[in-house]
């Protein structure tokens, strides 16, 4: 084998890495063609329960956070829900009772308006939630309130109450106990204050203020979100619920997809056998015969040509015979290679000791066979070891330039048998050509694969000039 040859093969397969080589040998480091512990066609099949539970747990995952997530926006838009419902009780309060109250002397006279107002709002506004109610004239002058220390005092105030009566609207907002008209409120806690502008028959504005307990938005909040919270998760619930048969029915059709794939190809590897075994026997039975019988023909005319003395025409027909011969050896040696049928009539052993005479090509071949570790083996296994030994020493005996090489088969341990294949010859550079970085042809991919489809694990080790090794480890049946 030389490098590049090597190096291509290696190079194109997706399971390669490397790792240090147990055991010695030739080189110091193994490159990893093939491992039944990290290709998938080793591994069966995951029970459908255990594909889609990963699914169901991220789909859980994903509505638990989509849930939360909504709930905090819910809970946002309840509260300001809430809010806009405190403020339209003020809108409704101020149209229905305080506006229908008021006359035009009341912001010159605030004795006149606490005369007014006092029962109106003690008797239909103020409650546990509504705490207190003040009514501004424009220049910040208190012209009533329920707390009556308040009535006639003078306060600046603030851009949002001025604004309300500039430009007519109804503002709501925390309420700043920390402000000077709002001193008597501090012992109420948390409240929310809602202001909007009320006329007088003549027109004249004046700012109607309320002041309602935060808890009242609170619990009105609580009560929108979990209105909204309810729909939302029931919303999600059933939508998962929707969606757990169509996962199932995709996963279950990806499955179906992939044991068929896997049936079509086996059967494709059966089709492949058998072609190979027609296209042995047609060969077998056609031309191998027929060049043997052209074999004898020429034998036979040259010895008669060299009775008659014409030695220059037995010389020609000798070599025309053993033209013939040599092609013949060849295209057994082809039928070997194409369907070897020791393998399937007499098993491993002998289908590799035969294939170390026919393919060294020159160069000798040591073969060391276990025949009992060869027994072991399932027929998967004992095809995947034959094409692996026939594809390295093919490889070994036309690059490698080696003087040796060696075939074993023997038993590693109770569960696996390990075959190998070593060479003396020129050697490369494993890790580099584990890099990429080289081209070569299709040899070693095509054992990798065999090795894959077989679980067996598949290693090349190899150091310039200290010659290569092939280690395949196979599942005893």
């Amino acid at each position: 084998m030389t490098a590049p040859s090597a190096a291509g093969a290696v190079a194109s397969h997706p399971a390669l890495a490397t790792a240090p080589l147990d055991g010695g040998g030739p080189a110091s480091t193994a490159v990893v063609l093939a491992d039944p512990a990290a290709t998938e066609h080793a591994r069966p099949p995951a029970p459908m329960r255990r594909i889609v539970a990963p699914v169901a747990v991220a789909a859980l995952l994903v509505a638990g956070i989509v849930g939360l997530a909504g709930s905090l926006v819910s809970k946002r838009i309840a509260e300001q829900q809430a809010v806009h419902d405190v403020a339209q009780l003020t809108d409704v309060l101020a149209d229905s009772v305080v506006q229908p109250a008021l006359t035009d002397p009341m912001p010159s006279s605030p004795a006149e308006a606490r005369l007014v107002l006092d029962p109106i709002v003690r008797d239909r506004l103020l409650s546990d939630s509504l705490v207190r109610v003040k009514l501004w004239t424009p220049s910040g002058t208190v012209l009533f309130s329920d707390q009556a220390s308040l009535i006639g005092q003078r306060f600046a105030l603030e851009p949002d109450a001025q604004a309300a009566l500039t430009a007519p609207r109804t503002e709501a907002g925390i309420s700043d106990l920390r402000r000077p008209e709002n001193r008597l409120e501090r012992s109420e806690g948390k409240l929310l204050e809602v202001y909007r502008p009320v006329w007088t028959p003549n027109g004249q504005p004046l700012l109607f203020e309320t002041y309602f307990r935060y808890q009242t938005v609170s619990a009105r909040s609580h009560q929108l979100w979990r209105g909204f919270g309810g729909i939302m998760l029931s919303s999600l619930a059933a939508l998962l619920l929707l969606l757990m048969p169509l996962v199932w029915a995709l996963f279950s059709r990806a499955r179906r997809a992939r044991l068929q794939r896997e049936r079509l190809m086996r059967r494709a590897l059966t089709a492949s056998e058998e072609e190979r075994r027609r296209i042995a026997a047609t060969l077998h039975d056609g031309v191998v015969q027929q060049l043997a019988a052209t074999s004898f023909t020429a034998a036979a005319h040259t010895e008669r040509a060299a009775a008659r003395g014409d030695q220059e025409l037995a010389a020609s027909l000798g070599t025309v015979a053993g033209t013939v011969r040599d092609s013949i050896a060849g295209l057994r040696s082809l039928l070997v290679d194409i369907y070897p049928p020791s393998l399937r009539t007499s098993g491993l052993a002998v289908a590799l000791r035969d294939l170390a005479r026919t393919v060294g090509g020159g160069t000798a071949v040591h073969a060391d066979i276990d025949a009992e570790a060869a027994d072991g083996l399932a027929v998967p296994a004992q095809e995947a070891a034959f094409r692996v030994a026939q594809e390295g020493l093919r490889n070994a005996a036309r690059h490698a330039g080696a003087s040796r090489l060696t075939l074993r088969l023997r038993t590693l341990d109770a569960h696996w048998v390990v075959l190998e294949i070593l060479d003396d010859g020129s050697g490369f550079d494993a890790r580099m050509a584990s890099s990429g970085n080289s081209e070569g042809h299709f040899g070693l991919q095509l054992m990798a694969d065999a090795a894959q489809r077989a679980g067996c694990r598949l290693e090349l080790a190899s150091t310039p000039g200290a010659g290569s090794r092939i280690r395949m480890e196979l599942p005893r049946s």
